[in-house]
């Protein structure tokens, strides 16, 4: 764990930190223009794979708040990093929204047509809010014939607007009990998004720190990269649940509101 005045960095979650459903936290626009006044670098890093990276600037404009794509990262793009890096002749059937398409294409790699998925080499795996038993199927006979197994994240929740629901680790828990494949993980708490983004940043541990919601995701994720973990309260997580975790943070807060306030008065006293 760092003080937080050496945290000159920091990899943000967004979902139940930044934003429930689609009603902005409380102090968001204000949040950001501290970060940026305090001269703290960021990256908002989500498992979230629903959209991509410029929808997500989007979405926050919608806010009335200025993030820039480069200041994005989602799973998808991580997935995409990974594969092409990994699998650069890969062919994909994917499960998952247009913006998981969308990032994996953009990265140059091979989506094969949801109507042919005959030849796939890999089945991507993103939270898909139009799944259907069809999608199912295809992944599953595709798994079972050799194709490489990746998720996206593993997040078996999502924090929405009118409570908790299910997320994508829910359909790799039904491919996994289907297959009997674990899939390889890349969104927390895997380090890869956390060493993507520390990448983009130039940072390293010694300077950087987590901010999330989620124990099992965000805090874990940080703690296997070697980060000081920041734990807000306004998501996931709840105060009950923290005192009985294993998994513990280094610092805990309310609210990005609250995390503003502490970074205030630690930098510019």
């Amino acid at each position: 764990m760092i003080e937080l005045a050496s945290v000159r960095n920091l990899i943000i979650d967004m979902d139940g930190v930044l934003w429930l459903g689609n009603s902005p936290m409380p102090g968001l626009p204000e949040f950001i223009a501290t970060l940026r006044q305090l001269g703290i670098r960021f990256i908002l890093a989500t498992n979230n794979a629903s959209r991509s990276g410029d929808e997500f600037v989007a979405k926050l404009a919608g806010f009335n708040t200025t993030v820039y794509h480069h200041e994005i990262l989602t799973s998808p793009q991580a997935t995409a990093g990974y594969l092409t890096r990994h699998a650069p002749d890969a062919r994909i059937f994917t499960i998952g929204e247009p913006g998981l398409t969308a990032e994996l294409r953009s990265a140059g790699l091979t989506v094969v047509p949801q109507d042919q998925p005959e030849g796939a080499t890999h089945v991507v795996v993103g939270w898909d809010r139009g799944l259907t038993y069809a999608k199912l199927v295809e992944a599953c006979l595709l798994i079972r014939a050799g194709a490489t197994f990746i998720g996206t994240n593993p997040d078996v929740t999502y924090p929405d607007a009118r409570g908790i629901i299910p997320g994508n680790g829910s359909t790799l828990a039904y491919l996994r009990a289907a297959t009997n494949v674990e899939p390889i993980i890349i969104g927390k708490p895997q380090p890869e998004m956390m060493i993507q983004a520390m990448q983009r940043l130039g940072s390293t541990p010694a300077d950087t720190a987590v901010l999330g919601d989620r124990l099992d995701t965000d805090i874990l994720g940080g703690q296997n990269a070697g980060l000081t973990a920041l734990l807000v309260l306004s998501g996931i997580t709840t105060r009950e649940e923290l005192l009985t975790s294993t998994i513990q943070p280094d610092y805990v807060y309310d609210d990005i509101r609250d995390v503003a306030r502490q970074l205030t008065a630690i930098h510019v006293s």
